[in-house]
């Protein structure tokens, strides 16, 4: 368990549990009686369908939209030091995104429907959108790994406060305070800042994965620890299915790996076609998001699928013009449903956050402090740094255990409301956690 091996599986590798490493061998699997204890883990890119903003995009992401606000850098939004000396920011970041805004996609369903079957384990979510709750997936089966926008509490005092009292809060884009006599604290939805730890319950489930006996990860980057190590918990035989438009993690390097690339949703109704359950998903979701919301869903879908088809048309079009031979022996290599060989491009790594101007340096961190329980908020568990401190770059906020720049204060000064115009606005944008690759990423794809 978590020993991998560092090349990607030999397609000649028999398998283990399933017949053979395809969605259709999945699904026998699950109809046989296999999966009757499925964990799903969920990143920013099982959301993009919904319309949800990323972070990150040129021009269109939520942080560049925040640059009007004057933050000493993006980041500071979610920096709990800067939300206590201004609170302001955050709100109104808040209000675009509050629970209410959009709707499930089909994957949502897809676990939706896992729960309703009563097949699902557990779902771990790196997202704060609440949107699986809003599919019908149990709270007590959720486990919000950044925490989300479900409950809210005071910063100081850990008092909860009243959920139905909340929404006017976010509407107006204005911080409540506590209500607990003596404190006045800040109030914030239970997201996880930096300067924040995880919630307990990522830990008292993490052993959760051990336990399935099938593992589907959808649209996730897989480059923020602890999240990151889930996946590695499953033990050998059980498989492990991607849903995503890269090879991420480690999968692809055991026998029961099955890599389906390309946007989930497409991939979600593949699987849903061969159990037999498309109908019945169908129906479940629109009976969620109506018609019409289906509809632009699709809409969306078909045009990020164009895109993205006319961008390995283009990359195969130049490859061809400069001759490009295929990857030395020792590579990566990967293969699309024709078993054609690529050369696998790993994801770009994003750039630390600026630092604050004038303050000092963050203080060494000893490894003591970056075991997990008290997770560090730019190392992984084994002390190497993360590729990128802010999880998928869409809708999960922040990574727990980030320690902020120094500057802020630890008691609450004077809140100075952001001299703007307007509330930060943004145009939806695709997932950058999962950019198309320049080839199909493992030897046992195939494609949506």
């Amino acid at each position: 368990m978590g020993n991998e091996n560092s090349t990607l599986i030999d397609p000649d590798t028999p398998t283990q549990t399933l017949k053979d490493r395809s969605l259709r061998a999945v699904a026998d699997h699950i109809r046989n009686g296999g999966g009757k204890r499925i964990v799903v883990l969920t990143g920013a890119g099982i959301s993009t369908a919904a319309g949800i903003p990323d972070f990150r995009s040129p021009k269109t992401g939520l942080y560049h939209n925040l640059a009007r606000l004057k933050l000493p850098h993006a980041e500071a939004v979610f920096e709990i030091s800067y939300f206590r000396e201004n609170p302001y920011p955050f709100y109104m970041l808040a209000k675009e995104l509050y629970p209410g805004k959009f709707h499930p996609t089909i994957s949502h369903a897809f676990i939706g429907l896992l729960a309703k079957r009563k097949i699902l384990r557990m779902l771990f979510t790196q997202n704060i959108d609440c949107l699986e709750r809003r599919a019908g997936v149990p709270g007590d089966l959720v486990v919000e790994a950044h925490g989300s926008f479900a409950s809210q509490s005071c910063i100081d005092c850990k008092a909860p406060f009243p959920g139905e009292e909340m929404a006017p809060f976010i509407e107006k884009g204005e911080p409540p305070r506590c209500k607990e006599a003596g404190c006045g604290g800040l109030v914030k939805p239970d997201i996880v800042f930096f300067g924040e730890q995880l919630p307990s319950a990522f830990f008292d489930n993490r052993h959760v994965p051990e336990e399935g006996d099938l593992v589907l990860i959808l649209g996730t980057s897989l480059t923020v620890h602890p999240f990151a190590s889930l996946p590695d918990m499953a033990l050998e035989p059980t498989p492990r299915v991607l849903f995503n438009k890269e090879r991420v993690g480690t999968l692809g390097h055991r026998a029961d790996d099955v890599i389906c690339l390309g946007d989930c949703d497409s991939g979600v109704r593949k699987l849903a076609d061969e159990l037999g359950w498309r109908d019945e998903l169908e129906k479940l979701w629109r009976g969620m998001v109506g018609d019409e919301e289906a509809d632009r869903q699709l809409q969306q879908t078909n045009v990020e699928q164009e895109m993205d088809e006319d961008m390995e048309r283009l990359v195969q079009d130049v490859a061809d013009k400069l001759d490009i031979s295929g990857p030395p022996a020792d590579e990566d290599h990967t293969a699309n449903e024709d078993g054609q060989a690529g050369l696998t491009e790993e994801a770009p790594t994003v750039a630390a956050a600026e630092e604050k101007a004038g303050t000092e340096s963050t203080p060494a961190v000893s490894k003591e402090d970056s075991e997990e329980k008290a997770t560090h908020p730019e190392s992984s568990e084994g002390g190497v740094p993360a590729k990128d401190p802010l999880g998928d770059r869409g809708d999960a906020a922040a990574v727990a255990g980030a320690t902020s720049p120094p500057g802020g204060s630890s008691s609450i000064p004077q809140e100075v409301r952001p001299e703007v115009e307007d509330a930060a606005k943004s145009t939806p944008s695709e997932d950058t956690s999962s950019e198309l690759p320049t080839k199909p990423a493992a030897s046992h794809v195939m494609k949506t």
